[in-house]
């Protein structure tokens, strides 16, 4: 895809060793760690399939990095396929070391042939380190390795929300990232050739307070949470 990609690679396999230890640093004031999350993520859109009654056997993780959402991708329904795509090469080292008795591959993106029979694409936090320039291209190649009426479930930090600026700003990769709205995201996937399905958000309360968590479905809807999801669809 461009220049853009191949600095950010350098960026994450000088950072792929390190990778868990300075997430765990940002991570660490809301008292979870990245499994937490990372479940919790995938329990959401689980659940929302659900209710779209679309049950994904083919999946997609763009910019799976070290495959931290590759088992519960895995559980996410009647998966036979699932492969994990990034640029950084030393990620993809450790993510088919962690994961790859699983059955899932792991690629290069420019190596993944996009050939629209995917079901489902998932990206966790992974735009926002995406030149803007170079976005368009990015979502794109997942539109076309969708087949119609695929979706794509787009998970990104909240601008909005200061705890998610606050963490971002603990992580040495994420200081500098350029973060997306809810509103950008929404533009750049429709410029794209998506439909917007849904907006949700996630992640209000840190775990000190997670005995409120319990109404964080029923405020969905409403820009508090530290991540949100869009989710979108490639039309038939």
């Amino acid at each position: 895809m461009s220049e853009g990609f191949t600095t950010e690679a350098a960026a994450f396999d000088r950072y792929a060793a390190e990778y868990d230890e300075a997430l765990a640093q940002g991570l660490a004031v809301s008292g979870e760690d990245k499994t937490y999350f990372a479940r919790e993520r995938v329990a959401w859109l689980k659940g929302v399939l659900a209710r779209l009654n679309h049950s994904p056997a083919a999946v997609l993780d763009f910019g799976c990095g070290t495959g931290s959402s590759t088992p519960f991708l895995l559980a996410i329904g009647r998966v036979t396929t699932l492969v994990g795509v990034d640029v950084s090469a030393r990620s993809l080292e450790q993510a088919r070391r962690e994961h790859g008795a699983t059955g899932a591959r792991f690629l290069q993106i420019a190596d993944h042939q996009a050939q629209g029979t995917i079901d489902l694409a998932f990206c966790n936090g992974v735009f926002h380190h995406i030149p803007p320039a170079d976005r368009g291209a990015a979502v794109r190649h997942v539109h076309r390795s969708l087949r119609p009426g695929g979706l794509f479930a787009f998970w990104e930090n909240n601008p909005w929300n200061p705890g998610s600026r606050y963490v971002m700003s603990r992580i040495p990769f994420d200081r500098d990232a350029i973060m997306l709205t809810p509103r950008e995201a929404r533009a750049l996937l429709r410029e794209n050739g998506f439909e917007i399905v849904r907006t949700d958000f996630l992640f209000i309360f840190p775990r000190m307070l997670r005995w409120l968590r319990a109404i964080e479905p029923r405020v969905s809807s409403l820009p508090l949470g530290a991540q949100y999801q869009v989710l979108a669809r490639r039309p038939n």
